[in-house]
């Protein structure tokens, strides 16, 4: 029997069905295992697995119940908001379990905006930020649409192209590394060649002879032999598999949508932290500028680190989309994997403003408080590689965030070893000053391990360098900045004279020339023996500048090159250093800027090229998608409520109480099937006279014999059999079926759609039709009107 022919309960086949349902639910599986790298784990399972199920169950029922698209379609809308909340986003539900008008509105924005979150944000992501949408609509309307395509199609082929589109949509959405691509190749493969096997061995009508009748033993072992020969392709296809697999690299990495989108944040719009140091000291040395409750002892608030010097300024950089050390927007669970001291740290904001968030160099998640909380959060974007959080609405006086921080332990010297550090490739230095290589190399001579070395370059400054701040009688001993000049008056004159901004900047250049990766941080901490209790109120006296060295499985770790506040010269001829380095000529300097004002950053990047925006073009495709899927919604509703209305009134015809009444609606129901095929019905005809044009109009014969079985049950001796009620529909749902496979798809489409049946105005038009064939023969049996069917009056004769 076909979908065309298949009855409630009866149209479908039990093995068949298990066996499609079987199959869609290991395809979408497979195909969704494709985000394990993107979750970094499993806890993208439970929205898979929910999502198939629904839709399994959604297919199986609206296949049972032979409904349409658009009640598939409206079943599948509601599935999604009544169980997304539970399945996708759970923080927003009433217990986890319950949609609230939250779960509702996240899961109506989430289904056009969450593709696009997912794919800035830099994996692994986290479940519990809302990415849980995309895989559960994937696994929803991905499930739905394969076990409906198998369920009501002879051939079956057609549902993989859904269950293939789904996998490829997959990878294209997850990151350049695969997850378990020869399992999910194999795995696909087999089943859809078991699957396509099997549907075609259980339909053996369709074969020109049927060689059980003739021969069964034969057919048992032609069976056997197509078991087995299945048994060994599968076999030979699977190992061949996996030995190319194991053996073949790739020319290139896979290419995914995460590769060529750039996440909507450019940090380079903003100015480094570093060129604020001395206004810091300098303005707000008795401002209170944040307040952080629960800062473990002698753990450091961190603004930012740059990695980035162009011989003027030290700057954040951004490592792009898809590497370790991107911005991305904030989420939860952004120190997977990181073991230290747990902690929670309640920051408020006094008189500090600008973008760089106050935190700590491990951040798990941030949580913002108050009238801003949402403001700040959409615009707060975090570098897991470089602890620096930055907010483009900018901080200011009054904001309040919760920081989950984890505080990595600081190994000593000696447990470090001979411990290497990091080959890693950072940003390329500029107009780096010739003396600084020289100068680093030969106060590494005599360090032997790699921490020696390090320790070594923050000895020679800590030890041989002098401290001002610069202010007052001392502006000129010791100036703002840190460019390529300021660097080399340093290390060029008599006496070393800065602070913490030149002589981190100098540690960080010397260990960069030797190979040694290092970065510059800017921070605040309190002054060391200081009590703060558990409560530290930063001030522009708490600001500090630092060196950070990454060593191997250790981490970013912390060195304060800045000699001792305690440490100033007395004039200028104070204490000259050891050992002086022969002069060399230094050029012209160049004019001097005001010591108040930070030195102007050029923007000396190479100018971006005209390759179109990625991100805005897809961004554009998802956004048009999103408001054609709402319009399409909105469009199809009166549709869905057609469908849905026809379908409650055929249920209340066939749930009668009596069973006269169920043969009568069920005499209803061919009616109505024929007045929305365009058949006009006169209002209070028999069923015998409703059969004679339901017949001449459609071209239905069999109705006539159907209207005398009517008549004959419901007005004879006797009450219907609920056997004879069954026979009686399923002769309807035959003739119903019989009008769609005559007609063609646009009539079939326009009858689905058509209301004449519901409002009455088939029986109607035909009502107005015979009232105009009445009048027409009362107009033409009045005196004195032409008739071409009568003959003239006499008088005309003569």
């Amino acid at each position: 029997m076909t979908a065309a022919t298949q009855t409630p309960g009866r149209g479908l086949r039990p093995r068949r069905a298990l066996l499609d349902l079987a199959a869609t639910a290991v395809l979408m599986l497979v195909a969704l295992l494709g985000f394990w790298p993107s979750f970094a784990g499993p806890s993208f399972l439970p929205a898979a697995v929910g999502g198939v199920v629904l839709g399994l169950a959604i297919a199986a029922v609206c296949a049972w119940r032979r409904w349409g698209i658009l009640v598939i379609t409206g079943c599948t809308i509601a599935a999604y908001f009544l169980f997304g909340g539970a399945i996708a986003l759970p923080g927003t539900a009433l217990f986890r379990v319950v949609p609230t008008l939250d779960t509702l509105q996240a899961l109506a924005v989430g289904a056009v905006t969450s593709w696009k979150q997912l794919l800035t944000t830099v994996a692994p992501v986290s479940a519990d930020d809302g990415h849980l949408v995309v895989p559960f609509i994937l696994a929803l309307v991905g499930a739905v649409t394969v076990a409906s395509l198998a369920l009501t199609l002879r051939l079956a082929w057609w549902a993989l192209i859904p269950a293939a589109s789904v996998l490829m949509l997959v990878i294209a959405l997850g990151v350049p590394d695969p997850a378990f691509p020869l399992v999910q190749g194999v795995v696909f493969a087999a089943v859809t060649t078991v699957w396509m096997s099997l549907r075609t061995w259980w339909v053996p009508q369709r074969g020109a002879v049927d060689v059980s009748e003739a021969d069964p033993t034969r057919t048992a072992h032609m069976r056997a032999r197509r078991l087995l020969g299945g048994v060994a392709v599968l076999a030979v296809a699977g190992v061949a598999g996996s030995g190319l697999g194991a053996i073949a690299s790739p020319a290139e990495p896979r290419h995914v949508f995460r590769d060529t989108i750039v996440p909507p944040f450019d940090v380079r719009d903003y100015p480094s932290p570093l060129q604020a140091f001395r206004k810091n000291v300098r303005d707000q040395v008795d401002r209170t500028l944040f307040t952080v409750t629960g800062l473990p002892k002698g753990a450091r608030v961190r603004l930012a680190a740059m990695d980035d010097w162009d011989g003027v300024v030290y700057n954040v950089t951004d490592g792009g989309p898809g590497t370790s050390s991107a911005f991305a927007p904030l989420r939860s669970n952004m120190a997977a994997g990181v073991e230290g001291e747990a902690a929670t740290l309640q920051f408020t904001i006094g008189e500090y403003s600008g973008v760089w968030v106050p935190g700590t160099l491990v951040e798990d998640q941030i949580t913002f408080d108050g009238e801003r909380a949402e403001e700040l959060r959409r615009s707060g974007y975090h570098n897991t590689a470089t602890g620096t959080t930055v907010v483009t609405a900018g901080l200011r006086e009054g904001d309040a965030y919760e920081v989950d921080a984890v505080f990595p332990d600081v190994p000593s010297d000696e447990t470090l070893g001979d411990t290497p550090v990091v080959k890693m490739r950072l940003p390329e230095l500029h107009d780096v000053p010739e003396e600084l290589s020289s100068m680093a190399a030969e106060a590494v001579t005599e360090a032997e391990t790699p921490i020696a070395q390090v320790r070594a370059l923050e000895t020679l400054l800590s030890k041989d360098g002098f401290f001002s701040h610069g202010l007052g009688a001392q502006a000129h001993l010791s100036r703002a900045g840190h460019t390529a000049e300021r660097i080399a008056t340093l290390i060029g004159g008599d006496q070393m004279i800065g602070d913490d901004e030149q002589y981190a900047v100098t540690m960080a250049l010397m260990a960069r020339e030797i190979g040694i990766p290092a970065r510059v941080v800017m921070g605040y901490y309190p002054k060391e023996g200081g009590d703060t209790g558990s409560v530290f109120e930063a001030t522009g006296d708490d600001v500090h500048a630092w060196v950070e060295v990454n060593f191997t499985g250790y981490g970013w770790l912390p060195f304060d090159p800045t000699p001792p506040e305690d440490q100033v010269p007395q004039d200028q001829n104070t204490k000259p250093r050891a050992d002086p380095k022969p002069q060399v000529l230094q050029p012209p300097p160049p004019p001097q800027e005001p010591v108040d004002l930070p030195p102007t950053v050029p923007d000396d990047r190479e100018p971006e090229d005209d390759t179109p925006n990625i991100l805005g073009i897809i961004g554009i495709i998802l956004a048009i998608g999103g408001a054609s899927l709402l319009v399409l919604l909105i469009l199809s509703s009166p549709f869905i409520v057609i469908g849905a209305w026809k379908a409650a009134r055929r249920r209340s015809r066939r749930s009668a109480r009596l069973t006269a009444d169920r043969i009568s609606g069920g005499w209803d129901e061919l009616t109505d099937r024929a007045i929305d095929y365009g058949a006009r019905l006169s209002a209070g005809g028999t069923r015998v006279e409703e059969a004679a044009v339901v017949s001449t109009a459609l071209t239905v014969p069999a109705v006539t014999a159907l209207a005398d079985r009517a008549d004959d049950q419901v007005f004879g001796p006797g009450d219907p059999t609920p056997e004879e009620v069954d026979a009686f529909w399923t002769e309807i749902d035959s003739v119903v079926s019989g009008l769609g496979r005559e007609a063609g798809f646009w009539k079939r489409l326009k009858a689905r759609l058509s209301v004449r049946s519901l409002t009455g105005s088939g029986r109607s038009a035909g009502r107005i039709q015979g009232l105009r064939e009445a009048a027409a023969a009362r107009v033409r049996r009045r005196p004195g009107t032409i008739d071409s069917s009568t003959t003239r009056p006499e008088s005309e004769t003569s």
